[in-house]
C-alpha cells in the first residue's frame, strides 16, 4: 500500500520522509482543505528522496473558479514545475457540482509531463461514472476523494462506485479522516493500492501573546513521524 501524507510545512513534510510515507502531497492550510504551498516550500520538498505533488487551489472555500484564477494556477503549476516537484494536484467544478471539464483540460495541458492528481472537486460530482470517465479522459493517474463523505469511512458506497467504475483504469485513493482507527473501514474492504492521510498528532501552542494577538490557535494538529510509520507498518 502506497501511503501519501499531506503536509503543509517543513517540519511536516520532514516527518512525513522520517517516518516513511512513500509520497506527498505539499499544501498549505491544511485545516481548509489544503491551499497552493509557498514556493520556498516547494523547492525544499522537490529536495526530499520522495516524490512530491503540490495542491493547486488559489483560494478555500468551493471549485468554481475564474478566468483569474485560472491564469494563477497556471502560474503556480509553473512554479511546482520550475523547482522539480513530481506532480500536482488538480480539481476545477461547475456549479453544479460536475467536473469542469474545459478548465482542467487547460490545467492538465498546462501541467503536462507533471504527475496529475484530482482532488476532492471531484466529491461534489452528481455522477460518479461521469466523473471517473472525464477524469480517465484528462490524463490523471489518480482520484483523491471520501466518497463524498466528510471522512473516507462515512463515503463507503461512493468509494465502492468509484472503484467499479475506475476498473483499474485510474487510481482510487481514499483521503480524509484516515487513521489507525479508521483504516480498518477502508482496507481490505476497498481494491485500493494507495491511501492519503496526514498522520497528525495535536500540539499546543505554548505563547499565549501569540494566541491572544490572534496568530496562532491554541492547538494544531501536525504530521507525526512515529504516526506516518504506524500506518505504514499496519499494511506490512
Amino acid at each position: 500500500m502506497l501511503l501519501e501524507v499531506c503536509v503543509e510545512d517543513i517540519a511536516g513534510l520532514k516527518a512525513a520522509v522520517e517516518g516513511g510515507g512513500d509520497r506527498i502531497e505539499l499544501c498549505s492550510a491544511l485545516p481548509l482543505g489544503g491551499l497552493t504551498p509557498s514556493a520556498g516550500l516547494m523547492t525544499a520538498a522537490a529536495r526530499m528522496p520522495v516524490p512530491a505533488y503540490a495542491i493547486i487551489r488559489p483560494r478555500a472555500g468551493g471549485f468554481v473558479y475564474s478566468a483569474d484564477e485560472l491564469d494563477i494556477m497556471k502560474r503556480d503549476i509553473d512554479a511546482a514545475r520550475a523547482v522539480g516537484l513530481a506532480g500536482v494536484v488538480l480539481g476545477a467544478s461547475l456549479p453544479d457540482g460536475r467536473l469542469d471539464v474545459d478548465m482542467l483540460t487547460a490545467l492538465t495541458a498546462h501541467a503536462e509531463g507533471l504527475g496529475k492528481t484530482l482532488h476532492r472537486a471531484f466529491d461534489l460530482v452528481p455522477d460518479v461514472v461521469e466523473a471517473v470517465g472525464a477524469a480517465i479522459a484528462l490524463g490523471f493517474e489518480r482520484i483523491l476523494t471520501s466518497g463524498g463523505a466528510k471522512t473516507a469511512a462515512e463515503g463507503l458506497a461512493m468509494l465502492e462506485q468509484a472503484i467499479a467504475a475506475a476498473a483499474g483504469r485510474i487510481s482510487i485513493m481514499p483521503g480524509s479522516g484516515v487513521t489507525l482507527a479508521t483504516v480498518g473501514q477502508l482496507w481490505p474492504r476497498l481494491q485500493i493500492s494507495e491511501i492519503h492521510a496526514s498522520c497528525s498528532a495535536p500540539v499546543f501552542e505554548m505563547d499565549q501573546r501569540a494566541i491572544t494577538l490572534g496568530f496562532s490557535a491554541p492547538s494544531a494538529r501536525r504530521t507525526d513521524a512515529a504516526t506516518v510509520k504506524a500506518l505504514k507498518t499496519y499494511f506490512a
